[in-house]
């Protein structure tokens, strides 16, 4: 009776927790990108958001491509081993570990987030090649300690080797009075030198007008929204050596030939990215 109970009241935290009556961020991208993971109060937001600025599938789909690219860019070229995936956000296959893991099948992978949405997915997230291995960390990127604490209890990855860190279409959500600055470079001083930074972050720098009502949205939903200029996102990687292109609108990063949207503009696209080394 006592196990019953014990059941219904994780059933019954995990429900509350889910917000299922508000918008939220990770299933509004779920739907941008056609995805199935999201609410009527989802859809509703994203709609708001898509009549203001019919552009937010091609961001979403921008990130999507700069994800991939860049984790084989670090597993193919850079010879990086094992990552670790802040921000995971509602599994999209191919998810961050199936793409490193068909170039280098030994590879380890370790996701991390705060969203319940995400746990009740994340065995999508732990399929793993044999050679490899994968885990999943409930843990909130504004507590970089305990973050850090849970990803190491998982004994998945080595921090005494180099490490990629993905923080990918996260730090947006991040506002300055959560001293998003000092999450990174409290998540980067953790890591041994020879680790790679890969970052995505949405612009105001192409169409501020846009991007002052979608924060807006975002914000009256219950999820602060703040997106960054272009030299506000290259302070994230002070200190780190920025692989050429250096920080570069998200679509013009080391782009790949019949590798996510063409023909893409700017404005369309309204994402930075950037990787960068740490000495």
């Amino acid at each position: 009776m006592a196990e019953e109970e014990a059941t219904f009241a994780e059933e019954t935290d995990l429900s509350d927790r889910l917000r299922q009556d508000l918008p939220h961020s990770a299933r509004m991208y779920d739907y941008y990108l056609g995805g199935k993971t999201n609410y009527a109060v989802d859809r509703t937001a994203a709609e708001d958001v898509i009549r203001r600025f019919p552009s937010i599938r091609t961001v979403a789909r921008v990130n999507r491509s700069f994800v991939h690219r860049s984790a084989r860019f670090l597993a193919r070229e850079r010879g990086i081993r094992q990552f670790v995936d802040i921000g995971t956000g509602i599994p999209t296959q191919p998810n961050l570990h199936e793409v490193v893991q068909r170039e280098v099948p030994q590879a380890r992978i370790v996701y991390a987030d705060n969203d319940p949405i995400v746990l009740v997915y994340a065995d999508n997230l732990l399929s793993s090649s044999p050679q490899g291995a994968t885990e999943y960390v409930e843990a909130d990127v504004t507590d970089p300690t305990a973050l850090l604490a849970a990803v190491e209890a998982a004994q998945c990855v080595d921090f005494s080797e180099p490490i990629g860190l993905s923080l990918n279409a996260v730090l947006h959500f991040v506002p300055d009075t959560r001293d998003a600055y000092g999450v990174v470079e409290a998540l980067v001083g953790r890591l041994a030198p020879g680790s790679y930074l890969a970052l995505s972050h949405c612009t105001p720098d192409f169409d501020p007008d846009a991007w002052a009502t979608i924060m807006e949205i975002y914000t009256q939903g219950g999820t602060p929204l703040q997106v960054r200029t272009k030299s506000e996102v290259e302070r994230f990687f002070n200190g780190l050596e920025l692989v050429e292109p250096g920080v570069e609108v998200a679509h013009q990063w080391r782009p790949e030939a019949g590798e996510g949207p063409s023909l893409v503009t700017n404005a369309q696209s309204s994402l930075y990215a950037g990787v960068a080394r740490k000495s």
